[in-house]
């Protein structure tokens, strides 16, 4: 039997030189398409996310059912396409075509060329990859987890497939390979096959044997526990014994004794000769190839640049353990063939290593290809646009074939989300210097520009109590403080073991979760800091701090009552945006400004920033177009503005990185269809989002290493691994196991249990595939903060929201609705909770130093700050928050009744705020007082007093609910909130 290769070259040679017929084809982009090039088993496929697998028989692909998915057999070739739908609305292609190690030379050809046509079919944009058995990439293995364990047969090589005969089970021996996935190869069953570098499972009748080579890594181990689970699902329906035996360490262990009695007794291992394919690789360069007329020719260049790449033209990239195929967007089908048959016959060198081979249209190359070169534009001149998709849609409509896939999907449009607690405990703290000051409650959303802030969350999670560090650098602010700010929050992470999620932000870069908590967020200009204001001394540059009584200018922004913020911009007409609300003030008049292209939701806005910025004067509305003459001297006459949104970092597909830093340089490794499972808790992974990076850090890292997490982080941005233009200032997250928030699981199907186990990753797993199940361990404790959100350690009331920063003695002199002035009571109440904004959260990101900052020290120096704070070994977590039940108001008899019932009162009050109902008053299924909708409206002529304004909904009945939302209160808590507020608007309950 031929080789893949030899065998390949035979079809390729024989078909290439057959004529493509002339009917039925379409120019897209210079590709000639043929519908007889086109095979008609693609017909549909790409129309939806998932796998879809071909087998090759008889030259023609045969759609492989969905039950065999997972199933090869070594004399066979098949074709596999994995699509993936992309949170921007597009289809991610993944074409692989493998080839079984006994497969026909005829197979083997007609798999390679029949991936060339399903990439036509599917508008010539997909990447192609060729699978050998036993040299599959990552990507193709993470398609089938754990593993592939080909089986013996094939439809046309003569073999019959292998039946599982459970009456005579065969002894077999596996070589498992593979940190992340899987490699598994049958070997003979033999002593000869053992060595010290690899993993063995031995699948007998009545017990399957893991044999750990001396110099295996953990987390291998581990990988070829999945394995081991596997043939033990498969083949042994669940129920057999597993054992684990360690190389030369369990020689007098009964199961070791029992593993070396099947190859005759215990006997030394060998050592492996020194692999002399090294130095090969070492001295082998890069090389590039223009093919030209099936021949590839050389290409002559000191350094790889996009510019020798061709648009006419197809090439060659040997990078000795890949092969690229580049082909031009205006090369046809022939010759895109004919490249792909110059590949196949640079494999047949008996000096070439086994290579995989991908092929990649030009516009969709891969980040390793263009990693490649030593210079790569981010935009190329070649327009990558929907026409060649469109003509080869058009033409495989005309032939009646459905097309839906081709075109591009409906954007995924999902409504952002925090995923973290908003009722929990907050303390803030400007730096000064070196030092932190406590900030009033009145204060903690305020922020200026020139100062760094550092910030304490403690909020109520899935398991109980989380708690998040977190450090917020402004734009002009210092890097000395920036540099104590990271110092300072890692100190503050030391008494709870170093498990609170640590994070950094900068401003104009804070996430959702930051402003969510916060709800009503100011920036202002300037400083009030010692750094900054020392900087200001020194420097000479006017000092820009927000004073009430100057002319300030506020752009207002947000998705509603619990996400808007004010951010003072300069006070000239060009700051404004058609798009955005402002506020306008100097010290005896203030203006709200409303965009052209505003929503009525942003006006909403405007009044409530109004309260904290300007609450004692009555506003004048000015809308785009209808400015008075007072407002345009306010910012010093009119001028040209924009009108588009400000756009914010978008989340994209999330991808897993291992890392591996080591004196300062890092690598990383990507982890392709990740799970929970392959977080190992030796290593260090990085969860990249483009709008978020989290580095996720497991409890058996060296101590060392762990310290180095945020230059970690730092240095991933700096790298930008992906191509995708991250900036340095994107928001960065350490999370440690075992203390993994909502807004980091949200990217797994999560079972906290995992997280929880003790051990390294082979003893957790072996655990697992031994009892069966996953064992149910207590997470560790987390110790409680001292105090939260701007209180002390007891309870203060006056600081259970960000609504107590306002005076109970101003006078309201606006002329609004009722609804504001109710609201605007309920805010001067200190015993009512304002549930529509939480208290606040904040999560703090380090943006870059401004031009006027341009003489700071450098940015690394904040980072040499951690490695002091990071050095004790994880052991113990955080106290976990116990949730209040009935019985835990009955006083003990042991304690004096009341004082029990005034400290559980207060702790549960630090938690959630109830109303109280009184008696005689009918309730609802939950306990609140119900009123009939007439006296909720908010122009009612009869109110009701005492309620929480910015919840009227929740007083009405049942019935009353849904007669007037048409849906359950369930069913409408599950609503985004601006779909909320916007029901509660048209019925005047907003």
């Amino acid at each position: 039997m031929g080789s893949p290769g030899t065998v390949v070259k035979h079809t390729f040679s024989s078909l290439l030189k057959q004529k493509s017929p002339k009917s039925s084809t379409a120019r897209s982009k210079g590709m000639a398409v043929s519908m007889r090039d086109l095979d008609s088993a693609f017909q549909g496929a790409g129309q939806k996310a998932g796998l879809e697998i071909w087998r090759i028989e008889n030259f023609r692909p045969v759609p492989v059912p969905k039950s065999s998915y997972g199933k090869f057999f070594t004399g066979d070739s098949y074709i596999i396409l994995k699509t993936t739908a992309l949170k921007n609305g597009s289809f991610k292609h993944d074409i692989h075509y493998w080839l079984g190690k006994d497969t026909s030379q005829d197979e083997a050809g007609a798999a390679a060329l029949k991936t060339v046509e399903l990439d036509a079919a599917l508008g010539g944009r997909a990447v192609q990859y060729r699978e050998v058995q036993g040299n599959e990439t990552e990507k193709f293995l993470s398609y089938f987890k754990p593993c592939i364990i080909p089986q013996q047969g094939g439809v046309v090589s003569g073999f019959k497939h292998a039946e599982i005969n459970e009456r005579e089970h065969v002894t077999r021996l596996f070589v498992c390979r593979g940190k992340h996935v899987v490699h598994v190869k049958e070997v003979p069953f033999a002593r000869s096959s053992l060595n010290h570098d690899d993993i063995f499972i031995l699948d007998t009748k009545s017990k399957i044997f893991q044999f750990n080579g001396s110099n295996s890594s953990i987390q291998e181990r581990a990988k070829a526990l999945e394995v081991v689970q596997y043939i033990k699902d498969t083949y042994h329906e669940g129920k057999c014994e597993v054992a684990a035996v360690e190389d030369g360490k369990l020689m007098a262990d009964a199961e070791a004794g029992e593993f070396w009695g099947f190859f005759g007794g215990f006997a030394p291992l060998p050592r492996k000769a020194t692999s002399e394919e090294n130095g090969k690789d070492e001295s082998f360069s890069t090389k590039l190839l223009c093919v030209n007329k099936g021949q590839a020719v050389p290409v002559n260049a000191e350094s790889l640049t996009r510019e020798l790449l061709d648009t006419n033209k197809c090439f060659l990239l040997d990078c000795r353990a890949e092969i690229y195929v580049w082909m031009g967007r205006n090369t046809s089908l022939e010759e895109r063939k004919s490249a792909s048959a110059a590949a196949e016959e640079l494999l047949q060198d008996p000096g070439h290593p086994k290579s995989h081979v991908t092929r990649i249209i030009e516009g969709y190359e891969t980040v390793v290809f263009k990693s490649k070169f030593a210079k790569w534009p981010q935009t190329t001149d070649v327009a990558v646009s929907e026409e060649g998709r469109g003509k080869v849609a058009a033409l495989l409509k005309r032939q009646g074939l459905n097309v839906k896939g081709l075109m591009k999907a409906a954007p995924i449009k999902e409504e952002p989300q925090p995923y973290i607690d908003c009722t929990g405990n907050l303390q803030v703290w400007r730096v000064n210097g070196k030092e932190k000051a406590l900030l009033s409650s009145s204060d903690q959303s305020k922020f200026y520009s020139g100062d760094c802030y550092i910030f304490q969350y403690a909020y109520p999670g899935d398991d109980g109590e989380e708690c998040l560090i977190g450090t917020w650098f402004g734009k002009k602010s210092i890097e000395e403080e920036r540099t104590a700010a990271l110092s300072l929050s890692n100190k503050m992470n030391e008494p709870l073991k170093f498990q609170a999620v640590m994070a950094r932000f900068y401003e104009g870069k804070e996430p959702i979760q930051f402003f969510s908590i916060f709800q009503s967020f100011v920036v202002f200009k300037g400083g009030v800091g010692s750094g900054y204001k020392n900087f200001i001394a020194e420097t000479g540059i006017a000092d820009e701090t927000y004073s009430e009584d100057g002319v300030a200018l506020f752009r207002v922004q947000g998705s509603g009552p619990d996400n808007m913020q004010a951010i003072q911009v300069d006070p000239v007409a060009s700051s404004l945006n058609s798009s955005y609300c402002y506020i306008l003030h100097d010290g005896n008049s203030v203006f709200t400004w409303s965009g052209s292209l505003s929503t009525t939701g942003d006006q909403e806005l405007v009044e409530r920033q109004l309260d904290v910025i300007k609450p004692n004067l009555q506003s004048r509305a000015q809308r785009e177009g209808a400015e008075t003459e007072h407002f345009w001297s306010l910012l010093g006459g009119k001028s040209e503005y924009p009108s588009q949104k400000i756009v914010r970092e978008q989340e994209s597909d999330s991808h897993l990185f291992s890392c591996n830093f080591s004196k300062g340089n890092l690598k990383v490794t990507e982890i392709f269809n990740f799970t929970q499972d392959d977080l190992m808790t030796e290593d260090i992974f990085i969860i990249d989002s483009h709008s978020e990076i989290f580095v996720w850090v497991g409890q058996q890292v060296d101590s060392k290493i762990r310290s180095q997490a945020l230059s970690i982080g730092e240095k991933f941005l700096e790298c930008d691994f992906l191509m995708e233009n991250l900036s340095r200032e994107t928001p960065l997250f350490i999370v440690m196991e075992g203390s993994e928030p909502t807004f980091f699981t949200r990217f797994f199907t999560w079972d906290s249990a995992k997280s929880a186990m003790h051990g390294n990753s082979f003893q957790r797993k072996l655990s697992i595939v031994k009892n069966g199940v996953t064992p149910t361990l207590d997470k560790p404790k987390r110790r409680t903060p001292t105090s939260y959100g701007g209180r002390s350690s007891v309870p203060d009331k006056s600081q259970r929201s960000r609504s107590m920063s306002f005076s109970p003695e101003r006078v309201r002199v606006r002329g609004r609705s009722p609804a504001f002035n109710a609201l605007a009571a309920n805010f001067e109440n200190p015993n009512a909770r304002n549930l529509s904004t939480p208290p606040v959260v904040r999560k703090l990101y380090p943006k870059s130093i401004s031009p006027d900052s341009a003489k700071l020290a450098p940015k690394s120096s904040s980072i040499a700050t951690l490695s002091a704070s990071f050095e004790k070994p994880v052991q113990n977590l955080i106290p976990k928050l116990v949730k209040a039940s009935p019985e835990a108001n009955k006083p003990k008899p042991e304690v004096n009744s009341k004082e029990t019932n005034h400290l559980m009162s207060s702790r549960i009050e630090a938690l959630t705020i109830q109303e109280d109902v009184k008696e005689g008053e009918p309730e609802d299924d939950e306990g609140l007082p119900i009123y009939p909708y007439e006296r909720l409206k908010t122009n009612s002529p009869d109110p009701v007093k005492e309620i929480d304004v910015t919840k009227r909904e929740t007083y009405l009945s049942s019935a009353d609910f849904k007669g007037k939302f048409g849906m359950t209160k369930e069913a409408f808590s599950k609503l985004p909130k601006w779909k909320q507020n916007r029901l509660k608007l048209a019925l005047q309950l907003f």
